[in-house]
């Protein structure tokens, strides 16, 4: 039985033009199984489309520790339009990096768990069973991956509580300290349609006030105003944590922000790192798609704009809908396209134990829960009463962009990140049952 090594592992996952559309997954999915099946492992495969399986393996630990999942997707985003320095699916080894379309997301990650787990279980380090799952489809809505496993085989997952997953773990810097943001829960999709009315007409006329008028004060709206801040549970401890690990003025500065009437100001003030956590305040809604008018010289009566809405956890979809109307100055009803919820509220069982590991790993560091703005598979598994954390360790060089990385060209990952990971992984799992 050849040893793993996790760079090699990822060179060969990148090397897999996984993009999704299409996605074509199965021939890397297959050559995970084999790679398992090689160290003694009974992987099964599941799918919806047979080009668009997903993987998942028992791997059995040697105690009575519960029951953990383990799960990460092998579909990347498109290199369409991208101007790269090296092939995209090369895998290529330069300059201390690896680089490829899913270096950072998420077949880095993939790597790091198969490697540690591989590793983990020969030395009879795993103190309870690990399922992990590699799925289809994150990238385009997991239709053929996660969401689908949930709905169809929700019986594979009986006995979970806790998952490790994306998106987090990895080092960043505020104030010139090193924290390690633990996503412990994400936002919510809530995507809109608001349909705004008026008199339709001949084009050579002069018309006020119709509804193409309206979608214009509308957009004028979402992009002049935000909607009301909201200090979640959630936000307010990851704030808390942050300025814990800081002194003097940025740690003022963390906690103003937490002051509803404060929070914009602040955060506006902090540059560009305050402003990537703005979303965290808010219910936020940006518009993406208009449908309006059939023909050049036809007055439209009607015009319909798509808003792709994002939730914060405990808010439903009639409350921004409720924030749109004041917000925007104009009458329109609302339909809404799709809600995907998340929990209400966090499980905190697994975080002291994750925050420490990564605290070990890094003496110098500091760990906090994040609370995510986008979305992950987390949603679906959810579903089922299993808690999500975000844990993909990565120790990263200072000033390396790497939320600018993620979905661009020249996408890349450390070699000494992905052997951190590793590291931080087994610590994990060394400890989990164990406490």
């Amino acid at each position: 039985m050849e040893a793993v090594n996790v760079v090699a592992v990822l060179q060969k996952l990148i090397r897999f033009d996984t993009t999704n559309p299409p996605g074509n997954e199965r021939a890397a999915v297959l050559w995970v199984k084999e790679l398992l099946e090689s160290h003694g492992l009974k992987p099964e495969i599941l799918a919806r489309d047979p080009q668009r399986p997903n993987l998942l393996v028992r791997i059995p630990g040697r105690g009575q520790a519960p029951p953990l999942l383990v799960y990460g997707h092998l579909d990347v985003v498109t290199t369409e339009g991208q101007e790269w320095s090296v092939p995209p699916f090369s895998g290529e080894l330069k300059d201390g990096f690896v680089w490829g379309r899913g270096a950072l997301d998420m077949k880095g990650a993939d790597a790091m768990y198969i490697t540690a787990l591989l590793e983990a279980h020969a030395a009879g380090e795993l103190a309870g069973d690990v399922l992990l799952a590699l799925v289809s489809d994150e990238e385009a809505g997991g239709e053929y991956g996660a969401g689908w496993l949930v709905s169809e085989h929700a019986q594979r997952f009986a006995g979970i509580k806790h998952a490790l997953g994306e998106f987090g773990g990895f080092s960043l810097e505020i104030a010139g300290k090193r924290f390690y943001p633990i996503m412990v829960a994400e936002k919510q999709i809530c995507w809109l349609e608001l349909t705004f009315t008026g008199p339709g007409g001949h084009g050579s006329l002069i018309h006020k006030g119709g509804a193409m008028a309206k979608l214009g004060r509308a957009l004028t709206a979402l992009d002049q105003k935000l909607t009301a801040v909201h200090i979640t549970p959630v936000l307010e401890r990851m704030f808390r944590e942050i300025a814990a690990g800081l002194t003097g003025a940025a740690r003022a500065g963390i906690l103003a922000a937490l002051k509803p009437a404060l929070s914009d100001r602040v955060l506006t003030s902090l540059g560009e790192g305050g402003r990537a956590f703005q979303p965290l305040f808010h219910n936020t809604a940006n518009a993406t798609i208009v449908h309006g008018g059939e023909k050049i010289n036809v007055i439209p009566s009607e015009v319909r704009l798509q808003l792709d809405g994002r939730l914060l956890p405990g808010f439903e979809p009639q409350d921004l809908i409720a924030e749109l109307k004041d917000l925007i100055p104009v009458p329109f009803e609302a339909r809404v396209v799709r809600h995907d919820p998340g929990p209400k509220e966090v499980d905190w069982t697994l975080y002291p134990l994750l925050k420490r590991t990564l605290e070990e790993a890094d003496p110098q560091s500091t760990a906090v829960p994040l609370l995510l703005s986008g979305v992950t598979d987390g949603r679906y598994f959810a579903r089922l009463g299993i808690q999500t954390y975000g844990f993909t360790p990565m120790k990263l060089p200072s000033g390396f962009a790497f939320t600018k990385l993620i979905h661009a060209a020249d996408e890349r990952i450390p070699v000494e990140a992905l052997e951190f990971g590793v590291d931080a992984l087994k610590r994990f799992f060394r400890a989990y049952g164990n406490d």
